[in-house]
C-alpha cells in the first residue's frame, strides 16, 4: 500500500450569506432582528399549551402561522412544530441563497441540524397514551436525524447530513461543526441552525427543577427568578468565501472559528467557576486567531438561572481577562426566551445582526445588576456600537459548552493550513448481546454465532450484563441505562488505551457521543407518569436524562475527560459519525484525545416501533435489532508515542453523503454510499486498489443490503477485497454498528498487514459514513 502524502491544503474561509428564523418575534429573520434590536419582549402567555399546572404561563411562543412541512403530507396531516420552523427558516434562507446555492452541485451541499427535543411531537403523538398505538410511521420523524435528512431531501444537499444533540448548546455545535465541514474540504455549502417547539413535557421537566420564571426571563438581574421557555427555528447558509466572491455576492459575516468543552461536573448545574465555559470561549478565540481586546460584543447563553448566570460571567471574566470590563454583553433570551437546541442558531442570527447593523441588543429585563454577574451590560435599551469581532456562548445541560466567534467581514479567502496530525486508535471497549469486551465480539464473529434470541415473534440482540454492577453506586446513581453503558464502554477503552491518557491533560482529552434513538428509556419513565397523572408526577430526577447529550455528560464526569464534547444523532449511522468528528477534533489539534463512544438501548417500545415499521426481524429472517455500546480511544500519534502506547490502527480518512431522498429511505442503486466510500479513500491518500477489506454495513434487510451491494461492486467490481458483515452475528445495535465494526476492524487476527481497511456504515435513512483504517 502506497499513500499519497498530501501538504496540507489551505484551509477555506468561511462566511454567512443568508438567515431565515421563526420565532416569538415573528416568522423572518427581519422580524426576528427588529424585535431584539429595538428591545422588544415577545415572551406572553402561552395559548397552545395547558398552562395550569406549571409555575409559569408564559414562554416564547410562535404565533405567526406558520406554514406545514412537507413531512406533514406523510404522516397523515400531523404536523410537528418542530420541523414547520425548521422547514420554514430554511426556505427563508434558502431563497435568500439562491443564486449561490443553484450554482454548487447536490454532492457538495450539506446539512448540519442542531435540536434538543427533535421530533418529540411525533414521538409523543405515536406514544399517544404511553401503549405506542399511534400512527406508527411517526416513530420515524422522532429522531433528530429525521429533520436533517428531510431538509436534505427538500433542498437537495447530497452531502454530509448530520445531526447534533447537544441540548441547549447544539444550535452553536451545528454552526461550528458546518464550518468545519467548509473549512476543510468536505462541502461548498452548508444549511445549519437548529430547531426546538414547545411542549408539555419540556414545560414539566424545567418546572420540575424549580427553573421557570413567572415574569419574563431577567438575565444577570439581581433576584432573578429563573429561565422563559421559548420555541422556533434559526437558518444559516454558510459557504465557501472565493465562491461567494466569484459571485461578487456581500456575505453578512465571517465564522471565524468555535470552540467546545466539557463541565464534567453535574448533570443540570454549570461548573461554579466558570472554568468549563471558559475553555469553550478561549478555544473559538484561539482557532479564530483573537486576541482578547479584538472580542467587541457577546451575545451571552444568559438563561435567568441564578448558577448559570453567575457561573457564565466567571467564564466571561476568565475568558477575556483584563478585556472583560470593556466588553458589551447582552442576553437574547430576555426577550424570544431560552429556545433550547434552537438557541444557539437563533442566537448566531442576532450576534450576525448586531455585526451588521451596528446595534447590540439589550438585556430587556435587566434593571439592577447581580454583584456577582459585573460585566459590561448592554441593559434595558440597545446600544449603537459596530464591532468587528463577536462570540455567541451557549451553555448546555451535562456540561456540554460550545462558543462561536463571528467577523463583520472576511480578510481572506483562505486562511492558512491548520496543522495535521496522524491519529491512533489506542484503545477500545465494548458491551453487546455477544457479552462484554471487545474480545467476546470477536468470538461471536468468528464461531458466526448467532447472538439474537426470539422475544415476541421478534429477533432482538440483548445485553445480559447490568454494567451498574461495575460502578459504585455513588457513580451509577444519576444515570440511565444509556449512560450506564456509554461509560461502562468507555471504561475499558481508557483502561486499555492507559490511565495516563487522561491523567496527563483532562482538559485535552474530549468525548463525542453517537446515539440512534437516544434516550428513549429515560423519555418513557419521565413521560408515562405525567400521561397518567399531570405535571405534578415530573421527576426532576429522571428529566436531566431526557437531552440526548447525558451519556456524553457522564462519561466526561466519571473519567475526567474534560475537553471537546459533542454529541452526534445521525440514525444507525451515529457512532460512525461519532469516530469521524473526533478524528476531525483530533487531526486539527483542538484534541489530544477523544473517547469516540456510541451507545443505543432496547425498550419494548422501541422494539414495537420498529416491527410496526414493517422491518423484517420476525424469527425466520436475518435482520436482529440489537442495543450495545462501544468506544474507541482516538489520539494524536505523536502523544501516543510519547506515553509507549500500543497503536493498534491509524485512521487515515473518511467521508459521508447522501441520498437525499428523505427518512427511511435510501437510494436503490446506492449511490450516496458509492460516493462515500471514494470520497473517503480519496481522503486517506488511496488508491481503490490499496483497500484489502471492507467491513459492510450489511444488516440482513435486502433494502438496505442490496444498494450497498451494488455500491460496492461498482466501485471495487465484483471480485474485489474481502467483505466482512459484523452485524449478521452481532446484530444491528442502532447506532453503534459503525464505530464497534472499526474497533472490530482494528483489533481482528485476520486484519490485512499491508494494505487498508474500509468501513461502512448507514442511518438506514440514506446518510452514509466510509472510513478508512491502516491496521497496526
Amino acid at each position: 500500500m502506497k499513500r499519497e502524502e498530501f501538504e496540507p491544503a489551505p484551509m477555506q474561509t468561511v462566511v454567512v450569506v443568508a438567515v431565515g428564523a421563526v420565532t416569538s418575534q415573528g416568522d423572518t429573520a427581519k422580524a426576528l432582528w427588529d424585535g431584539v434590536s429595538t428591545g422588544h419582549v415577545a415572551i406572553r402567555p402561552v395559548e397552545h399549551l395547558p398552562m395550569t399546572e406549571y409555575r409559569t404561563r408564559i414562554g416564547g411562543e410562535v404565533r405567526s402561522p406558520v406554514p406545514p412541512s412537507p413531512v406533514a403530507a406523510t404522516v397523515g396531516g400531523f404536523r410537528d412544530r418542530a420541523f414547520d420552523f425548521a422547514f420554514a427558516a430554511a426556505q427563508e434562507a434558502m431563497d435568500a441563497a439562491h443564486t449561490l446555492v443553484s450554482g454548487v452541485a447536490p454532492e457538495r451541499r450539506a446539512v448540519v441540524l442542531g435540536t434538543c427535543n427533535a421530533g418529540l411531537l411525533s414521538t409523543l403523538e405515536w406514544l399517544g397514551d404511553g401503549s405506542g398505538n399511534g400512527a406508527a410511521k411517526l416513530a420515524m420523524f422522532g429522531p433528530p436525524q429525521a429533520i436533517a435528512e428531510s431538509l436534505a431531501a427538500e433542498f437537495q444537499c447530497q452531502g454530509p447530513t448530520l445531526s447534533v444533540n447537544t441540548a441547549c448548546a447544539a444550535g452553536a455545535n451545528a454552526i461550528g461543526y458546518a464550518a468545519d465541514l467548509i473549512a476543510f474540504g468536505r462541502a461548498d455549502i452548508v444549511l445549519a441552525g437548529g430547531t426546538d417547539a414547545l411542549s408539555d413535557v419540556a414545560y414539566a421537566g424545567f418546572n420540575s427543577l424549580g427553573s421557570l420564571s413567572p415574569t419574563p426571563a431577567a438575565p444577570y438581574q439581581d433576584k432573578r427568578t429563573g429561565l422563559s421557555l421559548g420555541e422556533g427555528s434559526g437558518m444559516l447558509v454558510l459557504a465557501r468565501a472565493d465562491l461567494v466572491a466569484a459571485a461578487d455576492i456581500e456575505p453578512l459575516c465571517e465564522i471565524k472559528g468555535y470552540g467546545l468543552s466539557a463541565d464534567g461536573y453535574h448533570p443540570t448545574a454549570p461548573r461554579p467557576d466558570g472554568t468549563g465555559a471558559a475553555r469553550a470561549i478561549r478555544a473559538a478565540m484561539e482557532w479564530s486567531g483573537l486576541a482578547d481586546d479584538e472580542i467587541g460584543y457577546i451575545n451571552s447563553h444568559g438563561t435567568g438561572t441564578p448558577r448559570n448566570d453567575s457561573a457564565e460571567a466567571k467564564a466571561t471574566r476568565l475568558a477575556l481577562r483584563a478585556a472583560a470590563d470593556s466588553v458589551p454583553v447582552s442576553s437574547s433570551k430576555s426577550m424570544i426566551g431560552h429556545l433550547l437546541g434552537a438557541a444557539g442558531a437563533v442566537e448566531a442570527i442576532i450576534t450576525v445582526g448586531a455585526l451588521g447593523n451596528g446595534v447590540l441588543p439589550p438585556t430587556a429585563n435587566l434593571v439592577v445588576p447581580d454583584p456577582e454577574c459585573r460585566l459590561d451590560h448592554v441593559a434595558i435599551e440597545p446600544r449603537v456600537c459596530r464591532p468587528r469581532n463577536a462570540i455567541s456562548n451557549n451553555f448546555a445541560f451535562a456540561g456540554a459548552n460550545a462558543s462561536v466567534a463571528f467577523a463583520d467581514r472576511p480578510t481572506s479567502v483562505v486562511r492558512p493550513a491548520a496543522k495535521v496530525t496522524r491519529v491512533a486508535l489506542t484503545g477500545a471497549g465494548a458491551v453487546g448481546a455477544a457479552g462484554v469486551g471487545l474480545e467476546a465480539a470477536l468470538r461471536a464473529l468468528a464461531e458466526g454465532r448467532d447472538c439474537a434470541r426470539i422475544e415476541d415473534g421478534m429477533r432482538l440482540g440483548r445485553i445480559e450484563t447490568d454494567p451498574a454492577e461495575h460502578l459504585t453506586r455513588r457513580e451509577a446513581r444519576r444515570m440511565d441505562r444509556l449512560g450506564l453503558l456509554s461509560t461502562f464502554a468507555a471504561s475499558q477503552a481508557v483502561q486499555a488505551a492507559g490511565p495516563d491518557l487522561i491523567a496527563d491533560d483532562p482538559t485535552r482529552v474530549g468525548v463525542v457521543f453517537g446515539t440512534g434513538l437516544g434516550p428513549m428509556q429515560a423519555m418513557e419513565q419521565f413521560v408515562r407518569p405525567l400521561r397518567e397523572e399531570g405535571a405534578a408526577a415530573a421527576n426532576p430526577a429522571v428529566f436531566p436524562n431526557t437531552v440526548y447529550n447525558a451519556a456524553a455528560g457522564s462519561v466526561a464526569t466519571l473519567l475526567g475527560a474534560l475537553g471537546p464534547t459533542s454529541t452526534v444523532t445521525a440514525g444507525h449511522a451515529a457512532g460512525a459519525n461519532a469516530l469521524c468528528y473526533g478524528y476531525d477534533l483530533v487531526s486539527v489539534g483542538r484534541a489530544t484525545a477523544i473517547l469516540a463512544t456510541a451507545a443505543d438501548t432496547l425498550t419494548a417500545l422501541v422494539a414495537l416501533a420498529y416491527r410496526r415499521l414493517g422491518i423484517p426481524m420476525g424469527p425466520e429472517d436475518a435482520f436482529t435489532l440489537g442495543e450495545g455500546a462501544a468506544t474507541v480511544v482516538l489520539e494524536s500519534a505523536d502523544n501516543a508515542r510519547r506515553r509507549g502506547a500500543t497503536v493498534y490502527a491509524e485512521v487515515l480518512g473518511h467521508a459521508s453523503a447522501s441520498d437525499a431522498l428523505g427518512v427511511g429511505r435510501t437510494d436503490p442503486q446506492g449511490a450516496g454510499s458509492a460516493r462515500a466510500m471514494r470520497a473517503a479513500i480519496a481522503n486517506a491518500g488511496l488508491g481503490v486498489s490499496d483497500i484489502a477489506q471492507v467491513w459492510t454495513n450489511e444488516v440482513g434487510w435486502p433494502a438496505i443490503d442490496d444498494p450497498e451491494r451494488l455500491a460496492l461492486d461498482r466501485v471495487f467490481g465484483s471480485s474485489g477485497p474481502q467483505r466482512i458483515s459484523a452485524k449478521r452475528a452481532l446484530g444491528e445495535q442502532i447506532g453503534v454498528g459503525g464505530l464497534l465494526a472499526t474497533a472490530l476492524a482494528a483489533f481482528h487476527p485476520d486484519r490485512p498487514r499491508d494494505g487498508a481497511v474500509l468501513v461502512n456504515s448507514s442511518s438506514l435513512g440514506g446518510t452514509h459514513f466510509s472510513i478508512v483504517l491502516a491496521p497496526s
